[in-house]
């Protein structure tokens, strides 16, 4: 019987050593073997499947950007032109102030996650994205505190 998600493709010791990795994720082998109590070739080679099914799509810092001087955080829906809709996706996705593209249901197509060092950078942003004929509406709102902003869920990946 073929699985239903990668998810039922998971053990126990694979689920220990993401909830390691999501704390992390410059964890060494040796101190995840140890965790989890198996060899650090075992884990090692559970590292590269996981990589491989695409579970752990890759490291990375997390970076705090209001500490580098990004204090402007916005939230923008976007109408587009239903056939263009990934077009312009693909093109947001490039922007570098971009943090997240989603596409959505409802009255709005796309949500853009941005963040920006002025309110000056937004509004040249806003302008320029306006001008992609595709996008027929935007309605953009400004981040004034940000309670929750974490990669990975709270409660265990199993």
């Amino acid at each position: 019987m073929r699985p239903r998600s990668v998810r039922e493709l998971l053990d126990d010791v694979d689920v220990k050593l993401l909830e390691y990795l999501k704390i992390n994720a410059r964890t060494s082998v040796r101190e995840l073997s140890r965790a989890v109590g198996r060899s650090p070739s075992v884990v090692h080679g559970r590292l590269k499947r996981l990589e491989r099914i695409g579970v752990v799509r890759g490291y990375t810092a997390l970076l705090d950007y209001r500490m580098l001087g990004y204090e402007v955080y916005a939230l923008t829906l976007l109408q587009v032109d239903g056939e263009h809709i990934t077009e312009v996706e693909k093109l947001l996705a490039r922007e570098p102030n971009v943090r997240a593209v989603f596409d959505i249901t409802g009255e709005y197509d796309v949500a853009i996650l941005t963040v920006f060092s002025s309110v000056s950078e937004l509004d040249a942003f806003i302008k320029r994205m306006l001008k992609v004929p595709y996008i027929k509406r935007s309605v953009t709102n400004l981040v004034l505190r940000v309670v929750k902003d974490e990669p990975h869920i709270g409660r265990s990946i199993a």
